[in-house]
């Protein structure tokens, strides 16, 4: 990169060719990539003194990226879930600027080989029926409990939903 400037510039281009039309992400997605931009453009504000505008892809190389992760844990309390979504858009971008800027290419893989930190995945719960019961009880009161859940591609339920629906039974008739 020449001019200050350019990381702007592959940032700009990274949300808005590679990000919304190349691979159509979400707007969560995009918001989410967004905020952690936010925060690490004023990490490195605190931290380096300088401007985003005044930043350049050299600033932001894997001790500096490790820094900021650990600043979001710390400082911030964020959880290891946060840091590592945080990780996961950094990454995305750095991808992308592999192919973009191959001059950086030894910064880039540096930056890449930062791993993601381990955390306690959440046991899912299922609902039973008696807990069905009573998280939805105005939606029976109202159709009626015969202890058969229609399931549906679409929530609540659209009419003239054309998906193949199925019954399942919750044993309580």
């Amino acid at each position: 990169m020449s001019a200050p400037n350019d990381l702007a510039v592959l940032i700009e281009r990274w949300f808005t060719d590679r990000l919304m039309r190349h691979q159509g992400v979400s707007s969560n997605t995009i918001a989410s990539y967004r905020d952690t931009f936010r925060l690490l453009f004023a990490f490195a504000q605190t931290r380096l003194g300088r401007s985003p505008s005044q930043l350049t892809l050299r600033d932001l190389d894997a001790p500096f990226i490790g820094a900021f992760l650990e600043d979001l844990e710390t400082l911030r309390s964020a959880s290891v879930r946060t840091s590592n979504l945080r990780l996961t858009a950094i990454r995305s971008f750095f991808r992308y600027a592999s192919f973009e800027e191959p001059a950086h290419s030894a910064q880039i893989q540096r930056v890449l080989a930062i791993t993601s930190k381990r955390c306690d995945k959440r046991q899912l719960q299922f609902l039973t029926s008696p807990r069905l019961k009573r998280s939805w009880p105005v939606r029976i009161a109202a159709h009626g409990w015969d202890g058969v859940i229609t399931l549906c591609c679409c929530w609540p339920r659209k009419r003239g939903c054309g998906s193949r629906r199925s019954s399942i039974s919750t044993g309580t008739r």
